[in-house]
């Protein structure tokens, strides 16, 4: 009992130790962010329900006819980037890099709407992982034929997760991929400040309450009118109520994940993304907003 109760650097000294000795800057940063939600305590979770009709609604607040044809491209993709993962000897689901999910069926599709529908010429993400939405993205974008992704990511310590890291992007896409190494606390407002205005923004990297709130108030100054945000993840706490919250006029829609196949279903509790359309004017927002702790 007493170990649940301290925060992770002293519960796994020898993680915390490996971290250390690869990046000390962004070990701090690590421990910084977890160290916060362990001060604050117990998170409530998200205690939104899913829209039944999210992609209905998300391709009438885009303009674009429903049912629509990137929805058929998709699937063919899906079972090409399965496939793809399966040669590498890598099986696709939850729980296949380290602790995390690989791109789930529902989040990986609308980020392929959005990015055929928007023809984004910058998209930024945080996290990569085995790099399924990442493969997605650019596969979009290939079609497309416009647009460069950038990608932010710290990878674990362990060299057998590092080794995996962007896996599934292969070599052909390399060319409108930008992977940056490091924390999105320590890279994303650089980032941000040399593109300008970007078209859409994923986050998929730490989801701890400060981490979201951090990224979220961060895209929301960079990402033009007309384009979206989508963050994944939003039932482990409340931090996409409290931000939206903030900004009610712009459409928000809380979505199902779709683990990758009906047979792991029973794997996932929940599995909710949340996704932003940004119509008003770009603006800076507060990170920590007045209303995160009523949210829940």
């Amino acid at each position: 009992m007493l170990g649940t109760s301290l925060p992770p650097l002293f519960r796994y000294p020898l993680a915390a130790a490996m971290d250390v000795a690869a990046d000390p800057l962004e070990a701090l940063i690590k421990v910084q962010e977890k160290f916060a939600d362990w001060k604050v305590g117990h998170q409530p979770l998200c205690q939104s329900e899913s829209n039944p009709n999210w992609e209905t609604l998300l391709h009438r607040h885009l303009g674009a006819d429903w049912p629509c044809d990137a929805t058929a491209e998709f699937w063919e993709v899906w079972e090409n980037v399965l496939e793809d993962l399966q040669r590498a000897g890598i099986r696709p689901g939850p729980a296949s890099f380290n602790a995390y999910n690989d791109g789930d069926a529902g989040l990986t599709r609308a980020i392929w709407c959005l990015v055929r529908h928007l023809k984004p010429n910058h998209v930024v993400e945080t996290g990569v992982a085995h790099g399924v939405t990442s493969r997605f993205i650019l596969e979009a974008m290939e079609r497309n034929g416009n647009g460069h992704l950038y990608s932010i990511d710290l990878p674990p310590a362990e060299r057998v997760w590092q080794q995996q890291v962007g896996v599934a992007v292969g070599e052909r896409h390399k060319s409108r991929w930008s992977y940056i190494r490091g924390s999105s606390r320590r890279r994303l407002p650089k980032l941000l400040s040399a593109l300008g205005p970007i078209d859409l923004f994923i986050h998929d990297s730490l989801h701890s309450q400060r981490n979201v709130l951090f990224e979220l108030s961060q895209a929301w100054s960079a990402v033009r009118p007309g384009g979206a945000i989508v963050v994944d993840d939003v039932d482990v706490n409340t931090a996409f109520q409290a931000f939206t919250h903030n900004i009610a006029l712009d459409p928000c829609m809380i979505c199902e994940a779709e683990p990758a196949s009906p047979d792991l279903r029973r794997f996932n509790h929940k599995g909710l993304f949340g996704i932003i359309l940004r119509h008003g004017a770009t603006s800076t927002i507060d990170p920590q907003p007045k209303r995160a702790a009523a949210a829940g």
